[in-house]
């Protein structure tokens, strides 16, 4: 079964938009872990525009599946990463003014730069997953800079029209296979939603799906367990 695990980052933006201390994103990944999700997705940016290292530490205390940090290379994001030592760390690229995470790593070109820092993660006893477009050839340099599980950047398919949704699905299983074969783990996300996720659930091999986004801004209107539960609900349907 493939396993959801929930982007909390959304919650943190609501409670940096007052400055204050409410809605606490701490809270919120206890209520997604008793809703049945398997890990919580945090991405500490540079600029700190939603979550922060008071929450990094909390969360890392308090939750009881597995905690994955989205972070760039940046050497002073590293530093956090190493005292911190979440379960995963997932590398990404990071542009100051995105709005969100825009597209996968370049691998290819990043080789050296991205060896060296999972090195250090591996030797501190930190998962390392690189997040990349869904190319072979990303996936095969991933494998040689020393990752051990690819996450596939679904945000081509989730912006894709009907037709265009089944050539990147494909694309998405060829990197799929070609990961396994090289012995890495593969999880996928960006752009799911209730309406999308099913195809992308249904891809035999992918273990998880990391989901932030469409959950929290349902959780607005039906409440935070409601919005996890019913996203499992899909994704376990797919696999059926």
């Amino acid at each position: 079964m493939v396993r959801l695990c929930v982007n909390i980052d959304h919650i943190a933006t609501l409670r940096q938009a007052r400055g204050g201390i409410e809605p606490d994103p701490v809270v919120a990944a206890g209520i997604c872990e008793l809703a049945g999700c398997a890990g919580i997705v945090v991405h500490l940016r540079e600029d700190r525009r939603h979550i922060q290292e008071r929450d990094l530490y909390l969360l890392k205390e308090v939750i009881k599946t597995k905690l994955n940090l989205e972070m760039s290379i940046n050497p002073s994001i590293v530093d956090v990463a190493l005292d911190l030592k979440p379960d995963c760390a997932t590398l990404v690229p990071e542009r100051r003014r995105e709005l969100t995470t825009e597209g996968g790593l370049d691998v290819l070109r990043k080789r050296k730069e991205l060896a060296k820092v999972i090195e250090r993660l591996r030797k501190a006893g930190i998962q390392v997953s690189l997040f990349i477009d869904a190319q072979i050839e990303q996936v095969k340099a991933s494998q040689q800079v020393g990752a051990e599980i690819v996450e596939l950047h679904t945000g081509r398919y989730a912006n894709a029209s009907a037709k265009e949704q089944r050539q990147e699905l494909e694309k998405l299983r060829m990197a799929k296979e070609r990961a396994r074969e090289q012995g890495l783990r593969v999880s996928a996300g960006h752009g799911l939603n209730y309406q999308n996720v099913w195809a992308v659930a249904r891809i035999e091999g992918i273990e998880e799906l990391n989901i932030g986004h469409s959950i929290i801004s349902r959780a607005v209107l039906v409440g935070l367990e409601r919005a996890v539960k019913e996203m499992k609900e899909i994704i376990s349907s797919a696999r059926e």
